[in-house]
């Protein structure tokens, strides 16, 4: 087996698959991807049938890149032939409050000034055009029509196939024990022997921290283990994704959800609802608390989104304290470059594979990454105090 590469990119979940991918496009042998687990596992942070896309946000950096993110995944749909990008349009909601917690204001304001189309719905528009809602007099309700899911399994293993295609190796069941730094690169010992690079993407979700202990870095970086729920509603054509939307509720807790895909049931959760944990402690099981408030919710909201449980599905955040990415190269180690999702990066996998190809090839990118850089009060910090709110 080939042992040295242009290219290493170490952890294959959405993000690290999309990186392989872009790195193969300009370089394809000499790119290796290393998963630790199977492809396609579920341990991570970026498998399940659908994730949000959307151009909707409350801040102006990340309006910034949402319009790429459409653009990469069309180009990846247009090489493979599969659709990954499902229009639906999204509804986002929550009390018209007078707070600086008002984030759909907050919304509507950044939009606004980036130039992205949207319409403000009243009660009764609302309903009266999506009927399977419950929405009250003081709702403020914003309707986003571009927007939709991506299907993430599937984009992942497109991204994986189309990066072999090109000629780049990759390897599951591939766990790295240790990276060492080189002068003109890097080496890591994995379970199949030892490999060099003279770039590494590290893009390792919740385990980035154990990647990093070789190079003598630690990231302030909390992990929670987070859930969905498919609930197997027997209102299956009210559902349909081309009569229902993706939605996003803001209130004093934050829920989301999906029309029927994928199973033949709907699909919601609470988002930074569940435990903090760490890859040894996380139960794998549901957490009865967060799923008791997404039901209640639910049957306030929409209750015929409700039938009974068909399975509930953890997943994990990577969570830097001011809850944005992590996209850099280390200070000390200009060739190795380290993303990290924050819990809402997979609708931006693509995108975010393309930069770390930038990063990794060029040193640099024409994308504004700035508010995602190690050197942000956030990661530099010690007396930060995190906040770990919902981001638009």
């Amino acid at each position: 087996m080939k042992k040295s590469y242009e290219f290493i990119v170490l952890g294959l979940g959405g993000i690290g698959s999309a990186a392989l991918y872009w790195l193969a496009r300009r370089a394809s042998e000499e790119v290796l991807g290393l998963e630790q687990f199977r492809l396609g596992h579920d341990l991570g942070a970026s498998q399940d049938h659908s994730r949000i896309i959307r151009l909707a946000y409350d801040e102006p950096n990340y309006i910034a890149l949402t319009p790429h993110t459409f653009i990469h995944w069309q180009e990846v749909e247009a090489e493979s032939g599969v659709q990954l990008v499902h229009r639906t349009g999204s509804l986002i909601f929550g009390p018209d409050i007078v707070s600086p917690e008002n984030h759909v204001r907050a919304y509507i304001l950044a939009m606004h000034q980036e130039g992205i189309p949207f319409a403000l719905l009243d009660s009764r528009e609302a309903m009266a055009r999506f009927p399977q809602f419950r929405f009250v007099e003081d709702d403020l309700i914003l309707y986003s029509a571009h927007d939709g899911f991506v299907d993430a399994r599937k984009a992942n293993a497109v991204h994986i196939a189309l990066a072999r295609a090109r000629g780049a190796t990759a390897l599951e069941n591939t766990p790295v024990r240790r990276v060492r730094p080189l002068p003109d690169g890097v080496e890591l010992d994995t379970s199949e022997g030892t490999f060099r690079a003279k770039r590494l993407v590290i893009a390792a979700g919740a385990w980035s921290n154990q990647v990093l202990q070789g190079l003598g870095l630690q990231l302030p970086l909390t992990v929670t283990e987070e859930q969905v729920t498919y609930f197997s509603t027997p209102h299956l054509r009210q559902f349909a994704p081309d009569r229902f939307p993706v939605w996003i509720y803001h209130g004093e807790d934050c829920f989301y959800g999906f029309p029927v895909y994928g199973e033949v049931a709907t699909k919601a959760g609470q988002d930074v609802g569940g435990d903090e944990v760490t890859v040894e402690t996380r139960k794998m099981k549901p957490n009865p608390r967060p799923l008791e408030r997404l039901i209640s919710f639910l049957e306030w909201r929409i209750p015929d989104f409700l039938g009974p449980v068909l399975y509930t599905k953890p997943c994990l955040y990577t969570l830097p304290p001011d809850r944005n990415f992590i996209l850099d190269t280390l200070p000390d180690y200009p060739h190795i470059s380290i993303v990290v999702g924050a819990g809402h990066a997979f609708k931006f996998a693509s995108l975010l594979g393309r930069i770390l190809s930038d990063l990794a090839v060029d040193g640099h990118t024409v994308f504004p990454i700035e508010l995602f850089r190690l050197n942000r009060p956030a990661i530099t910090d010690p007396n930060f105090q995190p906040v770990f709110r919902t981001p638009g």
